[in-house]
């Protein structure tokens, strides 16, 4: 569970409720803040993860993605565990935008494999759908 005292989480929720009004450039302006913001690796998973969420240009979300992953694996601990899954679906989609779709179905694949790590509820229900659509976008050939 993130920690709603945490400056750059509230930075982020900040940009998502941007994101919800259509307020785009609100949101980017908040989560790149969210970035400068950061003082470790989890802060910095969690804000390059929201980053990568208003980039335009598809190697751009890709190489914030891999930020956000790379933050994650440098973290090591339970914290991040519930992220894994929307890391690697959000990964897989930055893949499959860029047209490498067997890169994109080993990421939805790598997300599948940690399903368990999500929470139940609206978000948790987000994710799993999402994977699912990847999976079947990047059935491979025969």
């Amino acid at each position: 569970m993130m920690d709603p005292n945490n400056p750059v989480v509230k930075l982020c929720a900040a940009g998502m409720q941007a994101e919800a009004e259509s307020r785009f450039d609100e949101a980017r302006a908040l989560f790149e803040q969210a970035w400068t913001t950061s003082r470790d690796d989890y802060d910095r998973c969690v804000a390059a993860h929201f980053v990568a969420r208003q980039q335009d240009n598809p190697q751009q979300m890709l190489h914030w993605n891999l930020e956000a992953l790379a933050r994650a694996e440098a973290v090591a601990d339970e914290r991040v565990q519930p992220f894994y899954p929307s890391l690697y679906l959000n990964l897989g989609y930055s893949y499959e935008t860029l047209g490498h779709l067997v890169e994109a179905r080993r990421h939805y694949e790598q997300a599948a494999e940690r399903l368990d790590c999500l929470p139940l509820g609206p978000y948790g229900d987000t994710v799993r759908d999402g994977i699912t659509r990847g999976l079947a976008r990047t059935v491979p050939e025969e």
